[in-house]
């Protein structure tokens, strides 16, 4: 996915990328027609409204333009350009330019407050170049000395919006060639280009946001640029993507982009909602007291709330992921990449410039642990079509309906009437859409209603609903929704591990069925289970991914030995199983015999998806900060402690939006691509980070001893971080497969 996820979106995304290829070359593209293209096309003016010249978009669909042009590492004026406009449509006053920065008439420079880190000489050095600085002193701004508009702070705390003979400008020499920066102080301040309601945090905000989506795009170069160099660069007779070494660096680029992306999102979306309720606010005033209302933005301060933590999470991780992407996509292309023959030192140039000049990414973590420590929360919630209403009341009344039942009876009507997985084909499930999925789902936790955990059934009832034959699930479905029937899964083994087509369990052809001999390992609540859905090769002549066929077992079978596994936090929750000539019947094969293969990849794909929904108990960004808050907040912590707790509460909260990616994709009919894998992989990586951390505030606490220890199950069961990173290098990338 990019930064833009519906079909607007990712058509918009598609026409910028179109022009850039048509207008850019990173080395050596003049700036003046660049940008006189880019007006042509509305570019700049994508989020300002129709009545100042623009397309009457919002930030978030200048973001998707951004990062397809950070893909092309475009150069130029037309970043701080449009991060002037969004900081003056978010004032009072001064809207007379803004037409002509969407027409490409006017250039602009940026006072970043953290533009200094981006810059040398310093600005003091260009002072003396430049003449008298005023009061203010020279303050480095992203864009070019000659730029027509200067958007920059005064001494007093208010920022304005000043002419270029207002100002005094030098050059400033920085890491990006592409890039111009420039040492800005005013000299002139004419009132009517004071931008009341404008605040540094304001305009920090803004940037990190839209410098955050051209960090995404130039991450998605990088991660685009290693993976297909390291399908054709040959190393040892292969090519080096089939190396896991090289196949796992080019998979955590993606996966540092994927996170990214969800981030500026998010912190995008929240600015467009905080904008449009302060518009609506500033109208309704204005409806009521007959005063004008303005040109229809309202002023606005520094983001506050939910708003406030989104951008600052996208603060953390955006530009860091840039930085990151790049230096490994150097690294993957080897000597090649360290030299100007190849543009990848540009795109690391890029990536640095934007992490100086967006805010120290530990500043921002700060941030993060302070709004989170008062309480302050990102809802991560759909926002769903007109349609979802009419369904929505249906389902109100069947909560308040299966409110008032007593529990055995409420639990039949779970079961009866498809409520515990309701995407499942009636008479199992309810036959619902994705959108339905939503609104049930939010409805039962609304109304208080909460639905058994299925535990390992949730992932084998599907598989049995599709390959089994009506008298499987005629026998099997109904007691297991009730949870009279518990399952385990026997699959993984001790010679094969994830590697399933390797085992060696074998079934052989009996009277009425099958004699199944061998041994089963991490099989989680074994001695628990009445059935078991097992793998077992019945060909051994076949091929490795065939010959292999789908059994349920019959946990009380003579011949079937549970042993529990003590883990090292002293839970017996995975076991071994020992099966010696168990018979099964031919009635219990679920699918064809020797294609268990499928069937199995089936049952495996809803094993991911509940893995990836829940990073285990206790082990959430929600958590620590409950944590830090019972041992005094914040301020009781060390320096480096709070920005982790801020570093790791971004992490988090980018899984959770994410998911919420995921869902509004499906929503849409869109392909989520390897969001689903990705946000599995950080989900349980990150459990392990909470634990650690919490751990290392608390490690008198048993919870938290408990926690540390149990959480270290999380990066091997459903698929090792290993195997994830091979399954994203290899469906998401294209990297070859290891022979």
């Amino acid at each position: 996915m990019s930064i833009g996820i519906t079909e607007e979106h990712r058509a918009l995304a598609s026409s910028v990328h179109g022009f850039a290829e048509r207008n850019v070359t990173a080395r050596g593209m003049e700036h003046e027609p660049f940008r006189v293209a880019l007006a042509a096309q509305g570019l700049l003016g994508l989020h300002l409204p129709e009545e100042h010249g623009g397309q009457g978009g919002g930030l978030t669909e200048l973001a998707v333009a951004l990062e397809a042009l950070g893909e092309h590492c475009t150069p130029g004026s037309h970043l701080p350009t449009v991060l002037a406009s969004a900081v003056i449509a978010r004032s009072g006053v001064a809207h007379d330019l803004l037409a002509p920065l969407a027409s490409g008439a006017l250039t602009a420079a940026v006072a970043l407050p953290g533009g200094a880190r981006a810059a040398a000489p310093q600005p003091a050095r260009a002072a003396e170049d430049a003449g008298d600085a005023g009061p203010g002193g020279f303050l480095t701004a992203l864009g070019s000395p000659g730029a027509d508009l200067v958007v920059l702070p005064l001494p007093d705390g208010r920022w304005a919006a000043l002419d270029r003979a207002d100002c005094v400008s030098a050059p400033l020499e920085g890491v990006d060639p592409t890039r111009p920066l420039a040492a800005v102080a005013a000299r002139a301040v004419p009132e009517d280009r004071v931008l009341e309601g404008v605040d540094s945090g304001l305009v920090a905000s803004l940037a990190a946001v839209l410098l955050g989506a051209e960090a995404c795009g130039v991450a998605a170069w990088a991660v685009a640029t290693a993976a297909d160099h390291a399908k054709v660069r040959e190393q040892f007779g292969r090519p080096i993507g089939q190396f896991q070494g090289v196949k796992h660096r080019c998979a955590a680029m993606l996966v540092a982009l994927e996170q990214a992306r969800a981030a500026v999102w998010d912190a995008a979306r929240a600015l467009d909602a905080s904008a449009s309720a302060s518009a609506d606010t500033v109208t309704d005033a204005g409806a009521d007291s007959g005063a004008d209302a303005g040109a229809g933005s309202a002023p606005a301060g520094e983001p506050s709330g939910e708003t406030a933590l989104a951008v600052a999470v996208a603060g953390v991780l955006a530009a860091d992921a840039a930085v990151r992407c790049a230096a490994d996509a150097i690294q993957v292309l080897g000597g090649i990449g360290y030299t100007y023959e190849h543009d990848a030192h540009l795109y690391y140039r890029r990536a640095l410039s934007l992490r100086a000049l967006s805010g120290d990414p530990g500043e921002w973590a700060e941030r993060v642990t302070a709004l989170a420590s008062t309480g302050t929360r990102r809802a991560m919630e759909p926002d769903l079509p007109e349609e979802a209403g009419e369904f929505r009341r249906e389902i109100r009344e069947a909560v308040a309906s299966l409110t008032a039942e007593e529990p055995l009876t409420r639990l039949a009507r779970f079961a009866s009437e498809g409520w515990l997985m309701p995407y499942l084909p009636r008479p199992w499930g309810r036959a619902a859409s994705p959108l339905e999925q939503v609104v049930i789902h939010q409805e039962f936790r609304a109304g208080g209603v909460g639905r058994p955990n299925l535990g390992i059934a949730a992932w084998a009832v599907p598989s049995i609903v599709r390959y089994g034959t009506p008298e499987q699930r005629e026998r099997f479905l109904p007691k297991t929704f009730t949870t009279e029937i518990k399952w385990c899964q026997l699959f993984s083994e001790p010679g094969a591990g994830s590697d399933l087509a390797s085992l060696s369990t074998k079934a052989v052809r009996v009277e009425g069925g099958w004699s199944l001999s061998g041994q089963k390992i991490w099989n989680s609540l074994a001695q628990y289970a009445d059935w078991g859905i097992c793998l077992a090769r019945t060909d051994p002549d076949a091929p490795k991914h065939e010959g292999i066929t789908y059994f349920l077992v019959d946990m009380s079978s003579p011949g079937v030995t549970v042993r529990p596994l003590k883990e090292i936090n002293g839970d017996e929750i995975f076991n071994e199983v020992f099966l010696d000539d168990v018979f099964v019947p031919d009635d219990l094969v679920v699918g064809r015999v020797g294609q268990g293969w499928q069937v199995a990849r089936d049952t495996l794909s809803h094993e991911r998806v509940a893995l990836g929904d829940s990073w285990g108990p206790g082990s959430q960004h929600t958590d620590m900060v409950k944590l830090i808050g019972r041992l005094g907040g914040p301020e009781a912590l060390r320096p480096a402690a709070v920005e982790q707790a801020g570093r790791l509460w971004a992490e988090g909260q980018a899984v959770s939006a994410l998911g919420l990616r995921v869902t509004l994709s499906q929503l849409s009919g869109g392909d989520s691509g390897t969001a689903s894998s990705v946000r599995k992989l950080l989900g349980m990586r990150h459990s392990q980070a909470i634990s650690e951390f919490c751990w290392s505030l608390d490690p008198a606490s048993r919870y938290w001893n408990r926690m540390v220890l149990a959480t270290r199950a999380f990066t091997i069961g459903g698929g090792t971080t290993e195997i994830q990173l091979n399954i994203i290098a290899e469906r998401a990338l294209g990297l070859p497969r290891d022979p």
